[in-house]
C-alpha cells in the first residue's frame, strides 16, 4: 500500500529489471534502489503488444542481428507499442513512469493521466556512436548509418518530453544537453552505484616495494577492456624490479597475453556465494584496478571504490574515477610505461597511497551507491510530482 511519501512508479525498460544479469546488472539495481527508497514500483510489460510478433520474430534470430535490430524496430513500430503501454497505465494510477536503458519504450507513450515522465541511461545511442568510445569499435548492423540522423531525431523527442533526465556522469549530462538542447532543470548528475551488495568497510590496504603488487582487470571482453595494456603494466613494472601480478576476471587473455604471472578466472557468477567468495577475494587482494577501456560508464570501478582499491583507467566516456580521489584518469593514448610509471610513484610513497585506497573508499560510501542514487532520485522524483501537482491545481 503506498504510504504519503510514498510514489507509485511504472517501470518501463525493453527488459525485465528482474533478470540481474542485463545490462550488466544496472537495470536491477536501478529497480532495487527505486523500491527501496522512492516508492512502489510496479514493473511493464515488456511486450510490443499489437507489434508483438513482429519482438518475437526479431528475438529468435541471431544474437548479433537481434541486439541491433531490436531497438530500431521498437522505435519505427513505437505508435503501435506505445498503445499497449498506454492500456497498462490506465490500469493503475501512477505518480511517475520511470523508463531505464531502452529510450525507444518511451517513445509516442501517451499517459492517460498526467505523471511525471523520467528516464535514465549511462549513454544515448548518438551520444556513444560519436564519442571515443562510440569510435573505438566497428559498426556491425548494415544500414545503420542511413538511420542515424532519425535515430537522433526520435532521441530528440523523447528527451525532450521528459520531466527528469538522471544521467550518471558529467560527460554525459553535459554532452546530452548540447546535443538536443536539454532544458537544464530537467538534467540531473546522480552518479549509479556498484553492481556488488553492501560491502563492509575493509581494512586500511599497505603497499610496499618489497612484496608483490597485485594488478586486477575485470571484464568479458579482453581487448575492450584494455587488457594488453594491463598486460604490458605488469611487464613494466616486472622489467623494473617489480614483483607485479595480474589477476584477470571474467575473460580468457590470448595465450601470448599469459605467463606464469597471471591468474585468470575466466568466469565468476556473482549469484553462486563461491564465486562470489572468490570474486571479492580478488579485489580485495589487489593493490590497483588497471582497465584503461572504452566504456560510457563502469561498474568495476564502483566495485573497486567499495573495496578501497585505487583504478588506474583512461580519461574517456563517463568513467566513475576522480583524480587523487579513487584513481587516476589518463589521457587516451597513454602506453603501459605511463600506467607503470603511476603505480610506481605509489609505491614509493606507502602514505600516498594508502590515503588513496581510503579516499576511494570514502567516495563509495558517499557516492558510488545504490542507497546514495536511490535517496537522490527519491528526492528529485517527488519534487518533480510535487510541482506537477501544483502546476494542475
Amino acid at each position: 500500500m503506498k504510504t504519503d511519501n510514498r510514489l507509485n512508479i511504472a517501470y518501463l525498460c525493453d527488459h525485465s529489471p528482474l533478470d540481474r544479469n542485463l545490462y550488466s546488472g544496472g537495470n536491477a539495481r536501478i529497480y532495487d534502489a527505486l523500491r527501496a527508497h522512492a516508492g512502489e514500483v510496479t514493473i511493464l510489460s515488456q511486450s510490443w503488444h499489437m507489434a508483438e510478433p513482429i519482438r518475437r520474430l526479431i528475438q529468435s534470430a541471431p544474437e548479433s542481428f537481434n541486439l541491433r535490430a531490436r531497438w530500431r524496430a521498437h522505435l519505427l513500430l513505437a505508435p503501435l507499442i506505445a498503445r499497449g503501454v498506454r492500456s497498462e497505465l490506465s490500469k493503475g494510477k501512477y505518480d511517475v513512469l520511470f523508463g531505464a536503458y531502452s529510450f525507444q519504450s518511451m517513445h509516442k507513450v501517451a499517459a492517460p493521466y498526467p505523471l511525471v515522465r523520467a528516464y535514465t541511461s549511462d549513454a544515448t545511442q548518438t551520444i556513444y556512436r560519436l564519442s571515443e568510445v562510440g569510435q573505438q569499435f566497428d559498426r556491425k548492423f548494415t544500414g545503420g548509418g542511413i538511420l542515424d540522423r532519425w535515430v537522433e531525431r526520435q532521441e530528440k523527442t523523447v528527451f525532450g518530453n521528459m520531466d527528469v533526465l538522471l544521467w550518471p556522469s558529467q560527460w554525459l549530462l553535459q554532452e546530452a544537453q548540447q546535443r538536443y538542447g536539454l532544458d537544464a532543470g530537467h538534467c540531473h548528475l546522480l552518479p549509479w552505484g556498484a553492481n556488488i551488495g553492501d560491502v563492509p568497510p575493509p581494512g586500511a590496504r599497505q603497499i610496499d616495494q618489497s612484496g608483490p603488487v597485485q594488478l586486477l582487470l575485470i571484464g568479458r571482453d579482453w581487448f575492450a577492456k584494455g587488457g594488453p595494456i594491463a598486460f604490458d603494466t605488469m611487464q613494466a613494472l616486472r622489467a623494473n624490479g617489480i614483483d607485479a601480478r595480474l589477476t584477470v576476471v571474467g575473460c580468457t587473455p590470448p595465450d601470448f597475453h599469459c605467463n606464469e604471472w597471471v591468474t585468470v578466472h575466466p568466469q565468476l557468477n556473482k549469484a553462486i556465494p563461491e564465486q562470489a567468495e572468490t570474486f571479492d577475494a580478488c579485489l580485495s587482494r589487489a593493490h590497483f584496478l588497471v582497465q584503461p577501456s572504452f566504456e560510457s560508464y563502469g561498474f568495476a570501478f564502483c566495485e573497486a571504490s567499495a573495496f578501497a582499491l585505487p583504478s588506474l583507467c583512461f580519461r574517456v566516456g563517463g568513467v566513475p574515477v576522480r583524480d587523487g580521489v579513487n584513481g587516476y584518469a589518463l589521457p587516451v593514448g597513454s602506453t603501459a610505461e605511463e600506467f607503470a610509471n603511476r603505480v610506481s610513484t605509489l609505491i614509493r610513497d606507502p602514505n600516498a597511497y594508502a590515503a588513496l585506497s581510503a579516499s576511494s573508499r570514502a567516495e563509495y560510501e558517499q557516492t558510488l551507491n545504490w542507497d546514495a542514487w536511490g535517496k537522490a532520485a527519491a528526492e528529485v522524483l517527488s519534487d518533480a510530482v510535487s510541482r506537477q501537482k501544483s502546476a494542475l491545481k
